[in-house]
């Protein structure tokens, strides 16, 4: 077997912290009250202190492989995730009610789905129970097929796949499994919130679509033009380009034919460098038009930005810089610790989810926590979320933000650029949700 060559899969970081009695959000144990004081008994001075239900699985540890991009071009994306992994693997341990303890190691799969293959029979061989992916639904396609593989063949032995970040509607529909959990919105929920703030903007008249050529970037542009068709026929698709993922390092091109579409507004769901990139050749090619995004908040993108593009980079997403709350508190933890930010907040909700449904099953055997994973519902940093039970997609609120200089209200600035994503729009459950057409096989 071949193992990909940046590897970070013996190296697992030991996040252990004493369990605090505290409330998980949305994963929440009850505490018991204080004996009823009989009628006829003397009055106390005071109430015997409340006691917390003992955590049913406390000291128990969990352990995590995440599969994903260490290098290259994008590997600046995977690099920032991984901490993120190790800050709240840290977090989570301390306030889950289950009680357990988590550890998450990382395999550098250089964004190839072969190399996620071995990755994959690396973590097995090590007795992973838990596999951990984002970036690159082709990557998630390949591996929802090994690990569905594997589990029928393995009875006792089955792994479960916790998706932060491939968004590709096919892993909940034709493709979706048992197995697989997916935290963030795929591109038909964002693009049916997109396109419905869109048809308001009376000024998007021309678009053009550009994306990554894999099935994530023709899923975004195929339901991009299903939903403008049907919200605002009068927009004109002028442009359409898929270009190689990872691989182009000057835009200029690209955005010369945008220019000379004479597009006033481009869709893009590219991430990364391909997001840094073009937003760079924008900028230096002199285009003014309006990006609507899915990723501008990732790594690299709010440099290449600066103070250019106020008010006209928005960005579909199922959070944003400025939650607030104990997601605020954190976040200046996290960037005055790594000095870099902390965006991808599915990354909380695996854990939170995790946290909540070991404890439902007093269990961390992956068949067990999967039935209990099903239709769970907890509240987290953007309100209260549920786990689909048909299709095993997150149902959760997403937001549209746009890049403005950061002020007292959203004071976050990432990459310290001075600006930040403004909240303009909240697209509750109800409305970023799609059918499915998901006919899942239980075991």
């Amino acid at each position: 077997m071949t193992r990909p060559a940046a590897s970070f899969s013996r190296r697992t970081f030991s996040l252990l912290s004493a369990a605090l009695c505290s409330t998980l959000a949305g994963g929440a144990w009850a505490q018991n009250a204080p004996a009823a004081k009989s009628a006829a008994a003397p009055a106390k001075s005071a109430a015997a202190p409340a006691k917390a239900e003992p955590k049913p699985l406390a000291g128990q540890v969990v352990k995590m492989v995440r599969i994903d991009p260490l290098s290259g071009l994008l590997g600046p994306v995977g690099i920032n995730q991984s901490k993120s992994y190790q800050f709240f693997a840290e977090k989570y341990s301390a306030i889950n009610p289950a009680g357990v303890k988590f550890e998450v190691s990382f395999i550098d799969n250089k964004l190839s789905p072969t190399e996620s293959l071995n990755a994959l029979k690396s973590a097995l061989d090590q007795g992973i129970r838990y596999i951990v992916q984002g970036n690159g639904s082709s990557v998630a396609l390949a591996l929802i097929d090994a690990i569905n593989k594997h589990n029928e063949r393995n009875p006792g032995k089955e792994v479960i796949y916790l998706n932060d970040s491939a968004v590709d509607p096919d892993l909940t529909n034709s493709k979706c499994s048992y197995w697989h959990f997916r935290f963030d919105a795929d591109t038909s929920m964002k693009i049916e919130a997109m396109t419905t703030f869109m048809k308001d903007q009376k000024d998007i008249q021309k678009v053009y679509l550009l994306n990554q050529n894999y099935s994530h970037g023709a899923q975004v542009a195929r339901y991009a033009k299903e939903n403008l068709a049907r919200k605002r026929p009068d927009v004109q698709i002028v442009g359409e380009d898929l270009h190689p993922l990872g691989q182009v390092r000057d835009f200029a091109p690209y955005i010369a034919k945008i220019k000379a579409s004479g597009a006033d507004t481009v869709i893009t769901g590219n991430w990364g460098s391909d997001l840094s990139l073009l937003v760079k050749a924008a900028n230096e090619g002199g285009y003014n038009g309006k990006f609507y995004t899915y990723y501008t908040g990732v790594t690299g993108t709010p440099t290449a930005l600066g103070t250019n593009g106020a008010g006209r980079v928005f960005q579909i997403a199922y959070s944003h810089y400025n939650m607030g709350g104990q997601m605020a508190a954190w976040s200046k933890e996290f960037n005055q610790k790594y000095n870099d930010d902390h965006y991808t907040h599915s990354v909380n909700r695996i854990f939170e989810a995790l946290g909540a449904a070991m404890a439902k099953a007093k269990s961390t055997d992956p068949v067990k926590v999967a039935a209990a994973l099903e239709g769970l519902q907890f509240k987290t940093f953007n309100g209260e979320v549920e786990m689909r039970k048909v299709d095993h997609q997150l149902q959760q609120p997403l937001y549209m933000t746009v890049w403005q200089k950061a002020d007292a209200k959203f004071p976050y600035s990432p990459e310290k650029t001075g600006m930040t994503l403004v909240p303009v729009k909240e697209f509750p459950n109800y409305v970023s949700s799609t059918p499915t057409s998901c006919q899942m096989k239980r075991p």
